[in-house]
């Protein structure tokens, strides 16, 4: 066999070594040329350049002087909250004085009675003098009627002498339910620097705390 014929024997089984070699061998990346580096560096650095080119918009936040959107617009003025005692009011009152006071800084809210109508308040001084004037006749009035003139005390005496303490604590407590009736105004009104601004005896109602701080500022707004 001569030399021709062995290497052309012997090429066939010499690719075939290689590509085997080639199938378990991994080849290393290609070393990257200063034109690649300068090009992903430049890709790195880019969106930096867009984040400080566009920076996050934040809302700006509303000025610490404006509470609850009335700002500090009473200031120096006075509320006048006259209701009636006599009817429980206060807790009402107390409520409405706490919303203005801190809806409106710097306002003084004052709570002050609402009386009754004179003859009203005239009544009411007289009830506890009738009230003692029947306990008394209860207790001594085979002692008063003579005195007065009585020859014997009216038939009546006789009835509520038979229930004397039923008939004394009937007198004290219906004296006493006349009397908180008559000094009782049934009044909540508000009055803002002096004017009426809302008024339980013409609406027959008590104020919501929106619509009252909504009446107060609009009052307070127009000065």
């Amino acid at each position: 066999m001569d030399r021709s014929q062995i290497l052309l024997l012997g090429l066939p089984i010499f690719l075939f070594c290689s590509d085997i070699l080639n199938l378990f061998t991994t080849s290393s990346p290609p070393k990257p040329t200063p034109n690649d580096h300068h090009n992903i560096h430049q890709f790195q650095t880019k969106p930096q350049q867009v984040l400080q080119q566009q920076p996050l918009q934040f809302p700006t936040q509303k000025s610490s002087t404006i509470v609850g959107g009335l700002g500090n617009i009473g200031f120096g003025s006075v509320i006048n909250i006259n209701f009636c005692v006599s009817c429980s009011y206060r807790g009402t009152a107390v409520t409405m004085k706490n919303m203005l006071e801190s809806e409106f800084p710097g306002m003084q809210v004052i709570l002050a009675n609402h009386p009754a109508p004179l003859p009203k308040r005239l009544l009411s001084k007289v009830v506890p003098v009738v009230q003692f004037g029947i306990i008394g006749i209860i207790l001594a009035g085979e002692q008063i009627f003579p005195r007065l003139g009585f020859a014997a005390p009216p038939p009546w005496y006789y009835s509520l002498r038979a229930n004397r303490f039923g008939s004394i604590a009937s007198t004290w407590l219906f004296g006493n339910l006349i009397q908180s009736f008559l000094q009782s105004s049934g009044a909540f009104e508000v009055f803002c620097n002096g004017e009426l601004v809302f008024s339980k005896l013409m609406e027959h109602r008590f104020p919501g705390e929106i619509e009252l701080r909504d009446v107060v500022g609009k009052r307070l707004a127009s000065i």
